[in-house]
């Protein structure tokens, strides 16, 4: 099981957990688009109450439930191997562009080495790949201490945060 990390903590026990198209949703469910898409009118009482998560495949784009996104207390970005980025543009379009408050989750080949610029994009949870460090990962959120480029925290760069007056 991927060890997850929110809040620059590890969480032992999260309530979300992914479902297979194939098995019956509950509560803290989370779900393809393609199930979404077709059962919606089934678990929109789940969506309704902030209990069911969204889980985006690499090839996925925002364009495709920018409509719907609002409807899930999380999303869960998959990638699929650590070279791909697509996850980081999909992050920074919902926070930014969407207004999206709620968590996205990034899942699948995730490294340490990538901590500190997917929260820059907008994640705020991680499930890092078996074989990661724990104690090293809570350092990597510190990588830089104040990095030239403006995020979507605070989307000033750097001579802006330090100007005065």
């Amino acid at each position: 099981m991927a060890k997850l990390i929110k809040n620059r903590a590890f969480v032992e026990n999260d309530k979300w957990h992914r479902v297979a198209d194939d098995q019956p949703v509950n509560e803290y469910s989370i779900i393809t688009l393609e199930r979404w898409n077709t059962e919606h009118h089934d678990l929109q009482r789940f969506a309704s109450a902030g209990k069911l998560g969204l889980w985006l495949s690499s090839e996925q784009t925002i364009e495709q439930f920018e409509g719907v996104f609002r409807n899930f207390g999380v999303i869960a970005i998959d990638f699929p191997k650590f070279t791909d980025g697509r996850g980081y543009s999909a992050a920074r379009l919902l926070r930014e562009r969407l207004e999206y408050s709620g968590e996205i989750r990034a899942t699948g080949d995730v490294l340490i080495d990538q901590l500190f610029f997917m929260q820059r994009v907008g994640f705020d949870a991680f499930e890092l790949r078996d074989d990661q460090d724990e104690a090293e990962a809570l350092k990597a959120f510190t990588t830089f201490s104040n990095p030239y480029q403006g995020d979507v925290a605070d989307q000033r760069p750097l001579f802006r945060r330090q100007a005065r007056g």
